[in-house]
C-alpha cells in the first residue's frame, strides 16, 4: 500500500480509480476497462511530473522525510558485497542508528558508515529513528581510523533528523563525540565520499558527511536543524515550518549553488521510493565516478584539499 503525501491527492485520486478499474476487471472478465485505465495512468502520469516539477522546499522535506523511501540497509544491500557490520565503540555500547563496517564496492574494498531510520515500528525503534547516541559517533570514529591505517576509501551514506538529544546521550559527550568525528573526517588519508539519501539534519549528519565529494538525491534536504526547530526558536510557532523551510536553503539546488555538495542525483518522477532500484543504481554510479577521481591523489593531497574545501564555503557569498 502506497503511503501518498498530502500534496499528491490528485495523484493518489487517479490511481485509486486505476486500482478500482483493475480490481471490476478481475472480478468480471466481461468487461474491458483497459482504455479507461491506460487513459487515467496518462493522466496519473502527467499529474506527477507536473507536482514533482515544482516542489516547494517543505514539500521536498515531506519527500525525504516519506516513510517508504529507501534507507542505510537497502542502499548497502544494493551496492556493497561481502558487507560486514562492525559493532561497538569500545567505550560504553553499540549504537544502532549508525550502521558501520568493510566490504566491497565493485570489487574494491570500502569502509562505510551510514545513518539507518528502520522501515516498520518494530525496526525505527531499534535504529532509534537514525538519530546516533555516542557511541554512535564513536563507532564511526573506528571504522574511519581503521580505513586510514588500512588505505581503504570511505563510503558514507547520511539519513538523520539529527543527533539523539536525550538525558543520557548529553551525559555521554553527544557534542565531543560530534566534533571529534567530523575532526577525524577532515584528518583521514583516504578518500571520502558522501551522500545525503534523505535527511540531512544539524550535527548528526556533518559529523559522518565531510567528505572530499559530498552529493544528495534530487529530493534530500541538508540543514543545520530541522524546519519546525528553526520555526520554534525563531518564531515560537512550530507550525511556521513549512516558511522556515523555504527560508533556510535546505534542497540540493540551494546547497549546489552555496557550494556546500558537489552535484545532485537524479530521483525517478515521484520520489526515490517510487524506484528504489533506479536511484539505488545511479547513486553507485556517482560513488564509483567520485571514487575513480580521488584515487589518483596522494593522501596528504586529499587531506589539505578537503580542509581547504570546508574552509572556502561562504567564501564567495
Amino acid at each position: 500500500m502506497h503511503n501518498y503525501l498530502d500534496f499528491e491527492k490528485p495523484i493518489s485520486d487517479l490511481e485509486g480509480k486505476i486500482h478500482e478499474l483493475k480490481k471490476l476487471a478481475e472480478e468480471d472478465q466481461s468487461i474491458d476497462t483497459s482504455d479507461e485505465v491506460g487513459r487515467l495512468e496518462v493522466r496519473a502520469r502527467e499529474a506527477m511530473v507536473d507536482i514533482y516539477s515544482k516542489l516547494t522546499p517543505w514539500q521536498k522535506t515531506q519527500v525525504a522525510r516519506h516513510p517508504q523511501r529507501p534507507h542505510f540497509m537497502d542502499y548497502a544491500a544494493g551496492l556493497f558485497e561481502e558487507f560486514t557490520p562492525l559493532s561497538g565503540d569500545r567505550k560504553f555500547a553499540d549504537d544502532e542508528a549508525i550502521q558501520a563496517g568493510l566490504g566491497r564496492f565493485r570489487g574494491q574494498p570500502v569502509a562505510i558508515i551510514g545513518q539507518e531510520k528502520g522501515n516498520d515500528t518494530k525496526s525505527r525503534l531499534k535504529h532509534n529513528f537514525g538519530s546516533a547516541r555516542p557511541e554512535g559517533y564513536r563507532k564511526a570514529i573506528r571504522i574511519l581510523e581503521m580505513a586510514d591505517r588500512f588505505g581503504l576509501p570511505v563510503v558514507t551514506l547520511i539519513d538523520t533528523a539529527g543527533a539523539y538529544p536525550g538525558i543520557g546521550a548529553e551525559e555521554r559527550g553527544q557534542a565531543e563525540a560530534i566534533a571529534r568525528s567530523t575532526e577525524m573526517c577532515l584528518n583521514v588519508r583516504v578518500p571520502i565520499v558522501s551522500v545525503v539519501l534523505g535527511e540531512g539534519g544539524s550535527g548528526g549528519a556533518i559529523a559522518i558527511a565531510t567528505g572530499d565529494r559530498v552529493y544528495m538525491l534530487e529530493h534530500a534536504i541538508y540543514s543545520v536543524i530541522s524546519p519546525e526547530g528553526a520555526a520554534s526558536i525563531l518564531w515560537r510557532d512550530s507550525t511556521r515550518a513549512k516558511e522556515a523551510a523555504s527560508n533556510m536553503k535546505i534542497t540540493a539546488e540551494d546547497l549546489r549553488a552555496f557550494g556546500v555538495i558537489d552535484g545532485i542525483i537524479p530521483e525517478p518522477v515521484g520520489g526515490a521510493h517510487r524506484d528504489p532500484e533506479s536511484v539505488i543504481a545511479a547513486t553507485g554510479d556517482v560513488i564509483a565516478g567520485a571514487l575513480k577521481d580521488l584515487s589518483a591523489k596522494p593522501g596528504d593531497q586529499l587531506r589539505r584539499d578537503r580542509r581547504q574545501r570546508y574552509l572556502n564555503i561562504g567564501r564567495q557569498l
